[in-house]
């Protein structure tokens, strides 16, 4: 029957199964024969599946571009409650449909059957900044994140569908603010980046599993950023036409304290102006070494993302008493990083399971500048100019640390931790993208219905992380972030 989920013994070949994942209780339950099963689970599997592709688009128009406020980087602290409430804990033991955005050969841990998960979760940051005698809060405190997952088994096969915010970050911060820097307009930036995930596992063998997920990724930015012109001007790597030779014959004349903007913006909490879609995929493998322990490896392909851009001037350049020329953004060859995990999972007894996993994240790779084209036709200042905003984030490792109780056949209690370093070098931190937190300490608990329901949550608290960048500019930055998940099994 291949391999079972995560707290009691595993399912072999035989007729009784208790190991299963450490959200449902370690109750044994037969298990019937595979074709047996397929057949009387055919008709429900026929409606199930329209309605989780259906749930699946509704969601993902939600989710669309919606920013997350950065954790790991910009990845999440942990993908699904189960999971997060161990500490982001995940490539060895059953934590259900998330499993597909994290290590897809462990969904073969989830038993016979369906499965869906609908997920939703309430990321809390809290930003500031300050530079001398000056401060200034972000106004974005709260970010409504849903996610979805269908899955089904059938004899050796896992399959099924899901959506997921993969990670972003994002910042508001007013009008009257030193990061306005005089222009009397807000300034902000929303990043936000998801996937639908078609995820296959395949028990090799009643103990060892391989999994891979086909993702199509989706990313959207705004951006409303202020700065004295002269720094815009020292950001500026080329161009073309009247645009680059009116700059460069203005930026060195201007007056100290002149402004300059770049404003792209469509002021929706679920789309960025810049947009783009492209794909990348995930590889992975669970092996159950004995009875009660687990070790498992996943590996995330970089993305392969088009460039973001904006419609035909929509988006705009401004320097303080010149007005605003419209053009088009292009944010170029903007990706998603690789990454590589390992982990194990520990049935201590029937009722505890510890896990732990070991991540790093190649940030390095694809987060050295942040590169944008500015394009415009509108006379006198036709023509193009590039910038780079330096970034030159470093790979980091994420240690993710959980333990489950099941405290009664009904109830699990879990906690964990996320421990990691800030992979942006302090010289290079920008108040707009503050992507610095590091350690996570997580709970969370499990609650099965009666009938085949359940409800998981979570609780994550990141302390708070200070630096202070090259120009002077002190980011804090702290979370409370929250999960809910309603899970149902056919």
């Amino acid at each position: 029957m291949g391999l079972q989920g995560g707290q009691g013994t595993p399912a072999g070949p035989l007729v009784m199964a208790r190991f299963q994942g450490p959200d449902s209780p370690s109750v044994p339950h037969p298990i019937t024969d595979p074709d047996k099963e397929t057949t009387m689970r055919t008709f429900r599997h026929s409606q199930g599946l329209p309605c989780a592709l259906t749930l699946t688009a509704l969601a993902a128009g939600l989710l669309a571009a919606l920013p997350a406020a950065a954790t790991n980087g910009m990845n999440m602290e942990g993908y699904g409650p189960i999971s997060t409430g161990m500490g982001g804990a995940s490539q060895a033991m059953d934590h259900g449909t998330a499993a597909m955005a994290q290590n897809p050969a462990t969904l073969a841990l989830g038993g016979p059957g369906a499965r869906v998960d609908v997920a939703l979760g309430l990321l809390g940051p809290d930003v500031r900044s300050s530079a001398g005698p000056f401060s200034a809060k972000s106004g974005g405190t709260s970010y409504v994140m849903p996610a979805f997952g269908y899955v089904r088994r059938n004899g050796d096969l896992t399959y099924g569908i899901g959506m997921f915010a993969q990670g972003g970050m994002g910042t508001e911060y007013g009008a009257n603010t030193f990061l306005a820097a005089g222009s009397g307009e807000p300034v902000r930036s929303e990043l936000g980046v998801g996937r639908v995930l078609l995820p296959l596992a395949w028990n090799v063998t009643p103990d060892f599993a391989v999994g891979a997920t086909l993702d199509f990724m989706w990313a959207g930015l705004d951006l409303r950023m202020a700065a004295p012109a002269s720094d815009l001007g020292a950001l500026v790597t080329g161009g073309s036409g009247n645009l680059i030779a009116g700059l460069g014959a203005t930026l060195p004349t201007l007056p100290a304290g002149t402004w300059a903007r770049i404003d792209f913006s469509d002021s929706s909490d679920f789309t960025g102006k810049a947009k783009s879609t492209g794909w990348a995929a995930k590889l992975g493998m669970v092996w159950r070494t004995s009875p009660t322990f687990t070790v498992g490896a996943s590996y995330q392909l970089e993305s392969s993302l088009g460039d973001m851009k904006t419609g035909s001037g929509g988006a705009g350049l401004s320097i303080q008493g010149m007005g605003t020329i419209p053009g088009r953004i292009t944010v170029v060859d903007f990706q998603w990083p690789s990454m590589l995990a390992v982990g194990a999972a520990w049935q201590v007894t029937p009722s505890v399971l510890l896990a732990a996993d070991v991540k790093r994240i190649g940030w390095k790779g694809v987060m050295k500048d942040f590169r944008m084209k500015f394009d415009s036709t509108a006379a006198p200042f036709d023509g193009s100019v590039s910038f780079a905003l330096p970034q030159n984030w470093r790979d980091e490792t994420v240690t993710n640390l959980g333990i489950a109780w099941q405290a009664t056949p009904a109830l699990t209690l879990r906690a964990g931790a996320n421990l990691s370093s800030n992979p942006i070098p302090e010289a290079f931190v920008n108040p707009l993208f503050p992507a610095t937190e590091e350690d996570h300490y997580t709970l969370g608990l499990g609650y099965k219905l009666s009938g085949a329901g359940e409800i998981n949550a979570s609780l994550t608290m990141a302390p708070k992380v200070t630096v202070t960048n090259g120009q002077g500019v002190t980011v804090t930055h702290r979370q409370t972030n929250v999960q809910l998940m309603y899970s149902h099994r056919f």
